[in-house]
């Protein structure tokens, strides 16, 4: 920033600043604007669901000193030529990597159960995990409840809504599509997830 000033830490005109940005040949990287896809179903037995990412005192913590005890996950959609491609998934929190993903056509339970699949393959996922998600229908439905019930997986889940009560996977979503993303064009969802899966993996 030593470039924005002068010797008497005075305002630099904007014009200015505008051409050195203009020499040095940086670029802003614009945020996208949200849109929900959460879909909530009333009808979901999830009383029994408890968020395991507050403490004692009522604190969000994402914290987790051992690989595979706490673990995050969420869906977010990727728009392409041919239509929408969503990618589900599941996030270490002791490294904050992702270590499992999953990418459909469709906004289905199979797609987050797909993404833990991979999880569990790579030795993340065993007996006593907790996994943390939104309250949408793939991951309230039974089919998915079934799944964290034989892998002796606690499900937690936040408030509906409340984005800042998964923010690891926010944060996640929006480092895939500001740094990548949303500065490339997909004509096809091959290519779109030829992308995706070359920035998780790779």
């Amino acid at each position: 920033m030593d470039l924005l000033r002068n010797n008497h830490e005075e305002e630099i005109p904007k014009s200015a600043v505008l051409s050195i940005v203009k020499d040095l040949g940086i670029q802003a990287k614009r945020i996208s604007a949200f849109k929900t896809t959460t879909v909530r179903d009333h009808q979901a037995r999830t009383a029994h669901i408890k968020n395991h990412m507050v403490d004692k005192l009522g604190r969000r913590d994402f914290r987790s000193c051992r690989p595979g005890a706490k673990l995050v996950g969420d869906i977010t959609y990727l728009r392409t030529g041919e239509g929408w491609l969503y990618l589900a998934t599941v996030i270490d929190l002791s490294s904050r990597q992702i270590v499992g993903w999953s990418m459909g056509e469709k906004m289905q339970t199979q797609l987050v159960i797909d993404a833990m699949e991979l999880a569990v393959s790579r030795g993340f996922v065993q007996p006593g995990s907790v996994f943390h998600s939104g309250r949408g229908t793939q991951y309230t439905s039974d089919a998915f409840q079934g799944w964290c019930a034989f892998h002796g997986v606690r499900q937690s889940m936040g408030r509906t809504r409340v984005c800042w009560d998964n923010s690891v996977v926010e944060s996640t979503f929006s480092t895939i599509k500001n740094e990548m993303y949303h500065h490339r064009a997909f004509t096809s969802r091959v290519a779109a997830r030829t992308a995706v899966m070359e920035f998780i993996e790779v």
